[in-house]
Formats: C-alpha cells, sequence, structure tokens
C-alpha cells in the first residue's frame, strides 16, 4: 500500500521535523503516528496522490502547533510548586538542547522557527514551505530572512 511505503520512506524525517518544532521525542512522534493515520483515513479522497508527502508535512506543522497550544493552557493552569521529575525523554532532549544552534532556533517566533527548519532542515522550497505553513511565498521568505537574523545575532553572543 502506498502509505506504508511513504511510512517506511518518511517516518523518521517527519518525526525529526516534529522534534525540532515541539522539542519532545514523545509528542513528535505521537503527532506522526496521528499524521499517518490521518492520510490512512483520507487516501480516497485525496486528489492528487502525488502530494500525499506535501499533505503529511502539512499535518505535521499543523498538529506540531497544536501540541504547542496545547502545552500553554496547561502549563498556564497548572497546580504550582509540585516537584519537576525529569522524565526519560528529557534526558535524550537534553543532549540536543546542548547545541547553541538549538537554543537559538529555540528563541525565535513560532513562524519563524517553521520557516527555517522547513527550509534548512527538512529543505524544502519556499513553495512547499508556503504549502505547509498555510502562508504566502512571500510570508515565507520574510519569515526566513528574519530568523536568519535573529539566529545570526543569537550566535554572536554565544561566541
Amino acid at each position: 500500500m502506498a502509505v506504508t511505503a511513504l511510512y517506511s520512506a518518511h517516518y523518521r524525517s517527519l518525526v525529526r521535523l516534529a522534534v525540532l518544532l515541539v522539542r519532545d521525542v514523545a509528542s513528535a512522534e505521537e503527532v506522526v503516528q496521528d499524521a499517518f493515520v490521518a492520510l490512512h483515513g483520507a487516501w480516497r479522497r485525496l486528489r492528487d496522490t502525488d502530494k500525499a508527502l506535501a499533505y503529511l508535512r502539512q499535518s505535521v506543522v499543523n498538529r506540531s502547533r497544536s501540541v504547542l497550544r496545547h502545552r500553554a493552557v496547561v502549563e498556564k493552569y497548572a497546580p504550582k510548586g509540585l516537584p519537576d521529575a525529569p522524565s526519560a525523554e528529557n534526558g535524550a532532549i537534553g543532549e540536543l538542547e546542548r547545541s547553541a544552534v538549538i537554543e537559538a532556533l529555540r528563541g525565535l517566533p513560532t513562524r519563524q522557527r517553521e520557516a527555517l527548519v522547513l527550509r534548512y532542515y527538512g529543505d524544502l522550497s519556499e513553495a512547499e514551505i508556503a504549502h505547509a505553513m498555510g502562508i504566502s511565498k512571500g510570508a515565507v521568505k520574510s519569515h526566513t530572512s528574519r530568523g536568519m537574523a535573529a539566529l545570526r545575532m543569537a550566535l554572536e553572543q554565544f561566541s
């Protein structure tokens, strides 16, 4: 089946994309799994099955945004003063967060971070990024340019 072939070929790269967006391996895996389940359910309704990978990328970006919104609400209403127990995922992500680039990337606004991750990590074109993010190509250029300038400044401060 075509979905199985897509899964075999692109699962890992989509998880890496989601990790950079949601900053959590477990959530990233769940986001990607949900995207594949949705693709499987919508397969017959797809007008152009050649665009299934673009559909998956857009689904991963949108679901990542939902995870981040949900986290913000949970954090806003979480009881204060509870002890934090680090999870196993925290240890794995800790290695990624030590990188100055990842740290600087985390400080960017969401849209700039998404545009840079899709462009330089996902190696997508401006048109593919615009489609995945649901914005115009001009907005992609703007977010990418501003994001690169902010990254440059942040990395200069680390050195």
